[in-house]
């Protein structure tokens, strides 16, 4: 999934410079992900260390981590993949409020591909409330959906806006694929909370930190994904669809410093790794003398391209280059 903030392009340098400073054996610790999103760190870490617990306050980042993170073991469900791939497609919620030729307008997913996702996920619902699948299954199905979606989708790569056409890649039939899991011998957590909230009841070695930098709030970019994972019933609101969404502190300028030192105070880790890029609403000057309260702070940085919805942009452009800060503390 191509995700505002994704750190899979900065999995090595982030797991290296963890493994440097954590002078135990990473497969004795705990590790947290706490601003979790698709997962990508977790997973990266999920098969050298003891365990994995991962949060985020967003449904469906929730139903990407159950998947990714607490599914370890091999789950059967090839026949299953058939079955749902040769459904035909319905006349649901997303086709009419989401679709081409839907009531509403709006060019999310093309037609076909609109009725799909309603028959999938109306059948997926279905298996689970008859408890013909356990929730491990359940998630599997579900997380690929959302996978699956997100690659047909008619938009510039974020959901704040869709395409005035259907472009190509959105015209292609979906085809539901799984989402691979690792599989690990030992169990994993996954929450949905606060993380202001959360990490007063969680502990571990390693704490690591992926708040939203800036102003842009995950729940408006990718209330879609919600919308597909929730499949609840509600009246879109706007040109674009929107649902309510929860407003992070995070993507306030009066807010993140309080919620930041507060998440820091109450960290009950021994390592605490913050990723932050050099455009985010807290200067790094602020983030160090937050984290330097608290015990000995050090800092990693490391030049990359930064996300891009617009794909006709040319990546080469100067403009496109940003700075990643992995600030580092050791708490006392």
């Amino acid at each position: 999934m191509n995700y505002i903030g994704s750190k899979h392009k900065l999995g090595s340098f982030i797991k290296a410079t963890i493994e440097e400073v954590v002078s135990e054996e990473l497969n004795s610790q705990v590790f947290c992900d706490l601003f979790a999103g698709t997962g990508s760190v977790g997973r990266n870490f999920k098969t050298s260390v003891k365990s994995i617990i991962a949060n985020d306050v967003e449904f469906y980042s929730y139903v990407l981590l159950k998947n990714y993170i607490e599914n370890h073991q091999e789950l059967e469900a090839d026949v299953l993949f058939s079955e749902l791939n040769n459904l035909k497609g319905k006349d649901g919620f997303i086709f009419q409020h989401y679709s081409e030729n839907g009531k509403a307008g709006r060019l999310y997913f093309s037609e076909a591909n609109g009725r799909k996702i309603d028959a999938i996920r109306q059948q997926i619902e279905s298996w689970k409330v008859n408890n013909q699948i356990g929730e491990n299954q359940y998630f599997f199905l579900l997380a690929s959906l959302l996978e699956s979606a997100d690659k047909v989708a008619n938009t510039a790569s974020v959901y704040g806006a869709f395409l005035k056409k259907v472009k190509v890649s959105a015209q292609k039939e979906l085809l539901l694929k799984p989402a691979v899991f690792q599989e690990t011998e030992n169990e994993h957590q996954v929450f949905q909370e606060d993380a202001n909230a959360l990490i007063k009841r969680i502990e571990g070695e390693i704490l690591y930190l992926d708040p939203p930098y800036n102003r842009r709030q995950y729940g408006a970019n990718y209330h879609i994904l919600n919308t597909i994972a929730k499949y609840d019933t509600f009246v879109p609101k706007g040109k674009t669809g929107l649902r309510e969404y929860y407003r992070s502190s995070y993507c306030s300028q009066e807010r993140v410093k309080a919620s930041f030192l507060e998440l820091i105070a109450k960290a009950n880790f021994k390592y605490i790794f913050l990723s932050y890029n050099n455009e985010g609403l807290m200067p790094a000057s602020d983030i160090k003398k937050i984290m330097s309260q608290f015990g000995h702070y050090d800092l990693a940085t490391k030049d990359y391209q930064r996300f891009k919805a617009d794909k006709t942009e040319s990546r080469n452009h100067k403009a496109n280059k940003t700075k990643e800060y992995l600030h580092i503390l050791e708490k006392r």
